[in-house]
């Protein structure tokens, strides 16, 4: 499957994020509750409007957010740290305020992160001794064909 984009990438990123944030939280084993269940009457529900919850992810997407976790070992542990934060939806200013950047420095890391991503993916290694813009480049419009 050699057609990876940096926008798949990027979805696939936040579709992790998004089952992460879904799953069920961690307690402590033997963690219960002696309260009892209240059952509400009719009454206590007239006027209220329905809880409605999100269905729990499915095998097959806790599937792909595993190996989209996977991927940001491919990146220096900061353009891992800020593609993570933007596929949980932060905003820009507290991410540049974290690592001291400007907002266009931090764009074109993001992007790099997700052009390393899609090199490795396609089965290309990016070279290092390449500019950033350089892999970017060629992760939008793909390898030059000879």
């Amino acid at each position: 499957m050699n057609d990876w984009t940096m926008t798949r990438v990027q979805d696939r990123l936040e579709l992790a994020a998004g089952v992460f944030r879904q799953m069920p939280d961690v307690k402590p084993q033997g963690y219960f509750n002696a309260w009892p269940d209240y059952l509400h009457s009719f009454a206590d529900q007239v006027g209220q409007e329905p809880k409605m919850r999100k269905p729990r992810p499915s095998p097959h997407m806790i599937s792909q957010a595993d190996e989209a976790m996977l991927w940001l070992r491919w990146l220096e542990a900061e353009d891992a740290k800020l593609l993570w934060l933007r596929a949980n939806g932060k905003p820009w200013k507290p991410i540049c305020w974290q690592f001291g950047l400007s907002r266009t420095a931090a764009t074109r890391r993001w992007h790099y992160g997700l052009a390393v991503i899609v090199w490795r993916l396609n089965g290309r290694v990016p070279p290092l001794r390449r500019s950033m813009d350089f892999v970017i480049k060629r992760a939008r419009t793909g390898p030059r064909v000879r």
